[in-house]
């Protein structure tokens, strides 16, 4: 590692995404610098890697994984590009943090497992940053404490003000339903067993040929059913609630009243525009718990398994928004890597 112990991480991709944390790392966390990044278009590149002192920038990968100063890769760039930095990676048997998806697929998702298992050792985190905020930390840690009772139904809502142009009546599920897919499974401790994709009357903000909103119901292995109303063409901003109703009451989060204001005989507050807005601050701490946990030679939080999971979960859902009905979920049988 580089500067007495400080970690040298490459950041794959410098798009919003990527170019966020480049921030993040250089100004935000401790114990880690960024000394590569890499990117197709390398006058991106050069000047993402512009700002910050030491950092190279490349156009090739391999080049930067194989450079002496990057001890970790950080994986930003489109999903699916990830399956063939990860596998790079793995061979290098580098420690990475991979944006979601994990793969656009489980096929692919699940080469990337077998060669983290072929390793004998996990060298993978993957960016569930949900896990990482905190509400849903706390609403986590209410449910674990049994307090509530046996958990009977989780209702997701996830808004957007409006979709980008390249989105998809599918990308609605792989790109924005895949976190409510590991949320699910998180907070409930269960695997999804099947999904039903319902499909209501596209909304009048909705470009043509995009079907939003959509409605997503998924099954788990302990009866439990957890439904999400994904809307990207709301108009009025970025929201995102959960509320489990349990056997002995229920919690909610997301409601966003941390400030209300009274003024001009009204009230009210403010509402996030994006995902960056609204969860920077669970960015911020998935990176830090990254950082921390690879300079004590840990790998911790949302493993290959749980991406592999949510892929397979987000591909039912596909296949159910395409021909309709219920599809159920297969997946392989858990290695003991991810027990």
């Amino acid at each position: 590692m580089t500067e007495r112990g400080t970690l040298g991480v490459a950041v794959i991709g410098t798009g919003k995404m990527g170019a966020d944390h480049v921030r993040r790392v250089h100004e935000v966390t401790s114990g880690a610098r960024v000394s590569a990044v890499v990117d197709l278009d390398a006058d991106r590149a050069k000047q993402v890697a512009a700002r910050v002192d030491g950092c190279t920038a490349h156009t090739d990968m391999a080049s930067a994984m194989a450079a002496s100063d990057v001890d970790a890769v950080l994986i930003a760039s489109s999903g699916p590009a990830h399956e063939s930095a990860l596998l790079l990676a793995l061979e290098h048997d580098l420690p990475v943090l991979c944006e979601k998806p994990l793969t656009p697929d489980a096929a692919s998702a699940l080469r990337v497992l077998q060669a983290e298992q072929a390793l004998g050792h996990r060298r993978v985190q993957v960016g569930f940053m949900r896990r990482f905020d905190a509400e849903y930390v706390k609403l986590k840690s209410c449910l674990d404490t049994g307090q509530l009772g046996r958990p009977l139904m989780l209702h997701n809502r996830h808004r957007n003000a409006a979709s980008p142009p390249f989105f998809t009546s599918s990308m609605l599920i792989s790109d924005s339903v895949a976190h409510e897919t590991d949320v699910t499974r998180w907070l409930l401790g269960q695997e999804i067993t099947a999904v039903t994709v319902l499909r209501p009357t596209p909304s009048a903000n909705a470009p043509d040929g995009l079907q939003d909103p959509q409605f997503v119901v998924l099954e788990t292995e302990g009866g439990a059913l957890s439904d999400v109303e994904i809307f990207v063409n709301c108009g009025f901003g970025y929201q995102v609630q959960a509320e489990v109703v349990c056997e002995r009451g229920t919690a909610r989060i997301g409601d966003g009243h941390a400030m209300v204001t009274s003024m001009a005989g009204r009230w009210g507050g403010t509402i996030a525009q994006d995902f960056v807005e609204r969860f920077a601050d669970a960015y911020d701490r998935e990176v830090q718990a990254w950082v921390d946990a690879t300079r004590r030679g840990e790998v911790t939080g949302p493993s290959v398994w749980d991406g592999y999971a949510a892929a397979a979960v987000c591909e039912a859902g596909v296949r159910s928004l395409n021909d309709g009905g219920r599809v159920p979920v297969e997946l392989v049988e858990r290695p003991a890597l991810y027990g």
